[in-house]
């Protein structure tokens, strides 16, 4: 089939769309650490189930330890540093904006890619590190009561999107390089994405929950267990995202070139524009359409070469 790689890497955009909506109402709703335990926990279920539908295991098959230490770090930064962050991005300046935030994540993999793979940074990458920068100046700037340009949104709000973004760059290089450890003729190579990110759940849903029960204690969970349109929430999140985006955008990239993957995949803060509206009243303007679609240029700009 012709654009397998490109179909799957836009409907990876819908899907993290559909994400970002639903962890903006879950985490207001269940709190952003308990819904990150529930959904990390019900990712790694349907993982199990998943590869006991094709008679594998999805932690012990074709994974070296080297594969095991990557994957959990990428795990550590990517899950319960960087979703922790972007949860609460969500809270205070809501999913399109956190989502905007998020076309930072080429930039952190590229300087994170270029430190750790000794890969080359090009004149391209730096201009498309401006163009992004640019658009999201566009939409989240603006003159303010005491000066004459000023941040439009609570700056906690920007900082908790900024470092989500950097932890999701750093993951994704992690779990490239964990990846690169796979015995790929023990597991076939389409579920490699899978095995890594049941992982990287497990690394998840292990450090959610220790800061859950030393912040917050078991009492939230206990209650969210009863919460039943909560869990119907944290189930779809876990099935949109960490289990179907998350599989798929690692899939998409051994399909296509990794440019039109991510690039494609990056147009989540242009499609989230309305259904944030919608769902939950956040304003559109001339601001937050172009510096949606400049920051996405600045992505497409990041993979040209």
């Amino acid at each position: 089939m012709t654009y397998v790689g490109e179909l799957i890497s836009i409907g990876v955009a819908f899907s993290w769309t559909a994400t970002a909506l639903l962890s903006e109402y879950g985490s207001k709703r269940l709190g952003n650490l308990t819904l990150n335990v529930l959904r990390m926990a019900l990712t790694l279920l349907l993982s199990v189930v998943m590869f006991a539908v094709v008679g594998q295991t999805p932690l012990t098959t074709g994974a070296t330890a080297e594969a095991y230490g990557w994957m959990m770090l990428s795990g550590l930064v990517g899950y319960v540093i960087g979703d922790y962050c972007l949860f609460q991005s969500y809270i205070i300046i809501g999913s399109h904006y956190g989502q905007l935030f998020m076309t930072l994540a080429p930039l952190s993999a590229a300087l994170m890619a270029w430190i750790t793979l000794g890969q080359q940074m090009t004149w391209t990458s730096m201009v498309a590190m401006m163009v992004t920068l640019t658009g999201i100046g566009i939409s989240v700037l603006g003159r303010s009561e005491h000066h004459r340009v000023g941040l439009r949104l609570p700056l906690h709000g920007v900082l908790f999107a900024v470092g989500a973004a950097l932890c999701q760059g750093i993951g994704l290089v992690l779990s490239k390089i964990g990846m690169e450890h796979y015995d790929t003729t023990e597991l076939p190579a389409w579920l490699v994405p899978f095995s890594a990110n049941a992982v990287r759940c497990v690394a998840g849903c292990a450090g959610f929950t220790l800061l859950l029960l030393w912040r917050e204690g078991v009492k939230p969970l206990r209650e969210a267990l009863h919460d039943r349109k909560g869990m119907g929430t944290a189930m779809a999140i876990a099935i949109f995202g960490p289990f179907v985006g998350v599989g798929f955008s690692l899939m998409a990239v051994q399909y296509t070139d990794a440019g039109i993957a991510s690039t494609l995949m990056a147009l989540t803060p242009v499609i989230i524009i309305l259904p944030a509206h919608w769902l939950f009243k956040q304003p559109i303007t001339w601001r937050t359409v172009t510096g949606a679609v400049i920051s996405v240029m600045g992505v497409a700009l990041f993979f040209t070469e």
